[in-house]
């Protein structure tokens, strides 16, 4: 295997079931809600793991930090895989007669992971899902000042100072998450347009279920099957910050008294009703628009719509707002 593999990767021999689909990316974009509706499908098997970022060890690199994730090396379900014999392990439970996948935002960002996930399972399905640059932005930035990995609540000055590390020595970039011509063709390259499936998240918010089922006929499972739409991980910001940082030493379990009130927290009430329970009481919708701002990052990403259009042969730049800005 490739050097670029990441080292446990390209050390082992591991005998395993691999991935047959990756949801590659963006974050912000219907990632966690299509990962939600995939994962009731009775022929596919996703892991309880929704972001195991195996792959694309460059990008945590370049960024010092995941949005997902901060700083840490937890994810929606336990540690994150450091072996290829512990990623391979997520997939265990799935059955021969299942399509196994995975749902990693950061992969679509990454230089090296379309490169090693081609080379341990070439025949692999590649989702990607795609937002109009500035919203994406936008949410993409709440959701790190929510995840503290962005000390910086201003998304002007965030963007503005970006590649510069903060007062924690984290480092932090949007342009590069921007680049979708250079990220799809990494995929199309290495995969073929027959194993690439590229979706607008206008689509999937406007019609949930219609979406979902182009995924499935995509996968070649079972298409009519009952579908749940599912609004996940929505775009909130805090109502407090003093609820805010409670919220989060709770979440971190800090202190005695802490860690005993997450444990009874956690006896009592299940995983969606405590995030329910938290997202409505500490957070509440996002701040208002900075319009100027917004017009501004317009501007700046108009070619890449421009581009973006011309690649997937669809007028991104009507359905987008930008046939208005000069």
């Amino acid at each position: 295997m490739s050097s670029e593999l990441p080292q446990p990767v390209a050390a082992a021999q591991s005998s395993g079931r691999v991935p047959d689909f990756f949801i590659v990316g963006h974050h912000k974009s219907g990632t966690t809600a299509m990962y939600e509706m995939l994962k009731d499908h009775p022929q596919i098997y996703m892991p309880e793991m929704k972001e195991p970022e195996f792959f694309g060890r460059d990008l945590a690199r370049r960024q010092q930090a995941l949005p997902g994730a901060g700083a840490q090396k937890r994810t929606f379900a336990g540690t994150r895989p450091h072996t290829y014999e512990e990623y391979l392990s997520l997939f265990a439970d799935a059955e021969p007669r299942q399509r196994a996948g995975e749902a990693s935002p950061s992969y679509l960002g990454s230089l090296t992971a379309a490169t090693q996930i081609s080379e341990v399972q070439p025949a692999a399905r590649i989702i990607a899902i795609l937002r109009e640059p500035a919203s994406f932005l936008r949410s993409l930035h709440l959701q790190m000042v929510r995840n503290r990995v962005q000390s910086e609540r201003d998304l002007g000055r965030a963007i503005a100072s970006e590649g510069l590390a903060d007062q924690d020595g984290r480092v932090q970039r949007y342009t590069d998450r921007v680049r979708y011509v250079e990220q799809l063709r990494r995929y199309h390259h290495l995969f073929g347009a027959e194993q690439v499936l590229v979706l607008i998240y206008d689509d999937f918010r406007a019609d949930n279920e219609a979406t979902v089922r182009t995924v499935l006929r995509f996968l070649d499972v079972e298409v009519e099957v009952p579908i749940k739409a599912v609004d996940a991980n929505p775009t909130v910001a805090a109502r407090s910050r003093v609820l805010d940082e409670w919220t989060h030493s709770l979440r971190a379990g800090r202190g005695p008294l802490a860690r005993g009130m997450k444990a009874t927290v956690k006896a009592l009430t299940p995983p969606r009703l405590r995030r329910n329970a938290v997202r409505t009481i500490v957070y509440g919708g996002a701040p208002p628009l900075d319009e100027a701002l917004m017009l501004d990052l317009r501007r700046r990403y108009k070619p890449e719509v421009v581009a973006l259009s011309e690649y997937l042969k669809r007028d991104l730049v009507k359905l987008w707002g930008y046939d208005s800005i000069g």
